[in-house]
């Protein structure tokens, strides 16, 4: 890159600095941490903590809303409060993506102004339906049993193993969304035919976002005020991560023209908006996301169906339809192998629990048996207490998604359920805040709430969810949801199967950041990128 575009953006980012100065107000009575840089602000401290680390520590001196700095003097309301959260994610129709976020997605570089993700929505929708996805557990058992076989066969020489969890789940996971968004087998399991598609994706959250250096910050908080053709030029920037997600955007698309060439003769145009449509894995997917973005797990050919609508307005051109399934392809395997290695993490340091959920999976399995089935059915997941509160607890303790920002297109008043003390001494129960007001949610500090979860929040104890004194949180924001059967499905067969425990080579795992995503590294060796060692072995 030219030493004359980070002097352009420099300038660019002093000019908005003098103007921000002549024109501050809105949150400056908020209580927050002084700017730690006159230019960068918190930006480069949030980017490269550990995960929840300052969120907590901040918590704690300010309350659950504070105020921070962000990059040419931007001030930032950073909240925590259910309440907040609720009614920016959930109740404003008048809020926004920042750019800087559309483009993390990794939106095939397409920069969708507001309407446009509107639109996209809105043509998806129809077809988020959760018994749709229930249609899948069969998908979900396969792979799962797959993944299971491959473990076996290793157990049979040693008798024990240890095995790096993350890389293995996400390939798993990568199979799955392959053969239910698009009917398409990446093969990341089959080693002999392991396609390219599937290394490529391996660590991409980890390799794009880990650590950016003062540069990258400064020119990423740039792209707010550049116009929309400049800003797409920076796919062609020869360094990474632009030039890791250009190659890998780059593969996809060729994988996504194969894809349409073969699904595309087959779409039912008549069924395009037909509510039985199967449901899609929008952007960001998880369930992190789902509770506070509304995006919904898994999908099969609907992409493709939304793009033969016969109504222009209803309809996805190719541009769009690829840029959706490379979102969904991206998002949607790594962040749900992320929570199953998380969860099954906390499963080897906690043997008694991992018993307890293994004899109830047993049980269940017992039942299924007892009907002269060999597969669980739909309804059978639901019983499984001590799994779903396993997964829910992961989700809460270890949220793949850190924070989100938003940025209010109109004056707006921001209601709070746990008050905060001012600048002045006075008690704030609601904020007043201008169009043009950033705005980010702490997940991980709200999911570390002491009122909100008991006082043990910054401990893994699925068996909170027991007590009822949990389900009457005030404006509840709850990360689980009813689309948690892709886990359901695995935790079920490898639980079963297998015990786990910590590797007998003493690690510490971290739980790091990558943009607003988490991954699990090894201590001192997060430039390793995304790792968990654990032991294996079959269970008696």
């Amino acid at each position: 890159m030219s030493l004359y575009v980070p002097a352009a953006f420099l300038a660019v980012g002093a000019l908005l600095f003098v103007f921000r100065l002549l024109n501050r107000g809105g949150i400056k009575h908020i209580r927050g941490p002084p700017s730690p840089s006159f230019i960068l602000g918190h930006d480069a401290v949030i980017a490269r903590q550990e995960v929840g680390t300052l969120d907590i520590q901040w918590m704690k001196e300010y309350g659950p809303t504070w105020r921070v700095r962000g990059a040419f003097g931007t001030d930032v309301l950073m909240s925590a409060d259910p309440k907040a959260i609720q009614h920016v994610f959930q109740k404003s129709a008048e809020e926004d993506v920042p750019e800087f976020h559309a483009l993390a997605s990794s939106r095939s570089w397409h920069r969708g102004r507001r309407h446009d993700h509107q639109r996209q929505r809105k043509i998806m929708s129809p077809a988020f339906s959760v018994p749709q996805l229930r249609s899948f557990l069969p998908l979900f058992q396969r792979i799962a049993a797959k993944l299971s076989n491959k473990w076996k066969g290793e157990l049979v020489a040693t008798g024990e193993l240890s095995l790096l969890l993350e890389k293995w789940l996400s390939r798993a996971t990568l199979d799955v969304i392959g053969e239910a968004a698009f009917d398409y087998n990446y093969h990341a399991l089959d080693d002999g035919e392991r396609n390219e598609i599937s290394k490529a994706y391996a660590n991409i959250f980890a390799d794009a976002s880990y650590m950016p250096s003062t540069a990258s910050l400064l020119f990423r908080a740039a792209w707010d005020y550049i116009p929309t053709p400049v800003l797409k030029l920076t796919r062609y920037i020869p360094l990474n991560p632009y030039t890791r997600m250009r190659k890998l955007n780059n593969m996809f698309r060729e994988y996504g023209k194969q894809i349409l060439r073969e699904q595309g003769p087959e779409v039912d145009t008549e069924k395009v908006n037909s509510k039985d449509a199967m449901s899609i894995l929008s952007e960001g997917l998880t369930l992190a996301f789902l509770a506070f973005t509304g995006t919904v797990e898994l999908t099969r050919d609907f992409p493709v169906k939304a793009n033969r609508s016969a109504d222009s307005k209803t309809r996805l051109d190719d541009e769009e339809l690829i840029a959706e399934m490379f979102t969904l392809t991206l998002g949607g395997h790594e962040t749900t192998s992320t929570t199953l290695t998380f969860l099954l993490y906390e499963l080897a340091r906690y043997p008694e629990y991992q018993e307890r959920m293994r004899q109830e999976i047993r049980g269940v399995r017992a039942k299924v048996a007892q009907r002269g089935e060999t597969e669980f059915s739909t309804e059978d997941p639901e019983s499984l207490t001590l799994t779903n509160n396993a997964i829910k607890e992961t989700l809460r303790f270890h949220p793949i998604v850190i924070s989100l920002a938003r940025v209010a297109l109109k004056d707006d008043v921001i209601p709070l359920t746990y008050p905060i003390v001012s600048t002045t001494g006075e008690t704030i129960r609601e904020i007043p805040v201008k169009a043009g007001q950033v705005f980010s949610a702490s997940f991980i500090g709200y999911q570390r709430l002491t009122e909100a979860w008991g006082e043990d929040a910054n401990e893994w104890n699925p068996d909170r969810f027991l007590r009822s004194e949990i389900s009457k949180q005030p404006a509840n924001v709850s990360v689980f949801a009813n689309l948690v059967l892709e886990m359901q499905a695995f935790l079920a067969e490898l639980v079963e199967t297998f015990q786990y425990y910590p590797p007998k080579a003493k690690v510490d795992i971290q739980q790091a950041m990558a943009g607003i995503f988490s991954f699990p590294a090894i201590r001192g060796k997060v430039d390793q990128g995304s790792a968990l060692p654990i032991g294996i072995s079959l269970a008696q």
